[in-house]
């Protein structure tokens, strides 16, 4: 990997707000495209209006469009970062298509890494920043090899490297064992075809974060994700 050299990102040197990482990490095998016979629409259609709604909400604070960077890898046959790090007022959401088997691990690895190259050149500019969230969308149980990932997961958890938090779309039971190894939080399940009313509540969320001051998140009490999933 080239060096990075301070204010390489044109952005940084323009906006000093300090900032607020998220990785979403998403599920676009080949399951995630099919159809659903009460909406006419696939998982993958209605995870990319729930991208949408994420942007618009988060364009809608000033502080927040300057504040919450968003970064997009997906899993499906590959894993891709199909969005590099960007404030929210200069992030385009993408349309995301589904393929492929689910190569979770390797994603979630991909994505530790992400956020401790972004803190580093952060560190480089002289730059505060939140703790970063990874948060993980899944249909599905990894194809690959997770222990890993669960390990790194766990170690990032207890050094409060990054916040990861891991929601379930209509995953059974055996699948959902997976991610509870994973995830040191409870996974959350989405509650039937909630996925814009979770891209909203992440974006409140993120919202309250970028209110406070870094090194003060913990203090942030988040909305209950109530309107989207099963409790």
């Amino acid at each position: 990997m080239a060096e990075q050299q301070p204010f390489a990102d044109v952005e940084l040197a323009t906006n000093p707000e300090p900032r607020c990482p998220c990785v979403l990490l998403l599920d676009v095998s080949g399951s995630m495209g099919d159809k659903i016979k009460s909406t006419g629409k696939s998982r993958i259609d209605l995870l990319n209006e729930g991208l949408r709604a994420y942007h618009t909400d988060l364009l809608s604070d000033e502080l927040a469009a300057q504040r919450v960077e968003v970064s997009i890898i997906t899993f499906g046959g590959k894993v891709e970062t199909v969005c590099p790090f960007a404030t929210a007022r200069h992030f385009t959401p993408p349309t995301l298509s589904s393929s492929g088997d689910t190569p979770m691990g390797a994603a979630i690895l991909q994505a530790i890494e992400a956020v401790a190259e972004r803190k580093r050149i952060y560190k480089l500019n002289a730059m505060h920043y939140y703790r970063p969230w990874i948060f993980l969308i899944t249909d599905g149980a990894p194809t690959d090899s997770w222990k890993e990932a669960a390990k790194k997961v766990h170690e990032g958890h207890e050094s409060k490297a990054f916040s990861f938090f891991a929601v379930a779309v209509e995953v059974e039971d055996s699948n959902l064992d997976k991610l509870r190894q994973i995830s040191v939080r409870q996974p959350l399940q989405l509650k039937g075809l909630s996925f814009r009313e979770l891209f909203v509540w992440l974006s409140q969320s993120q919202r309250s974060v970028s209110q406070s001051s870094p090194g003060q998140e913990d203090q942030v009490k988040l909305a209950p994700p109530t309107d989207w999933a099963q409790m």
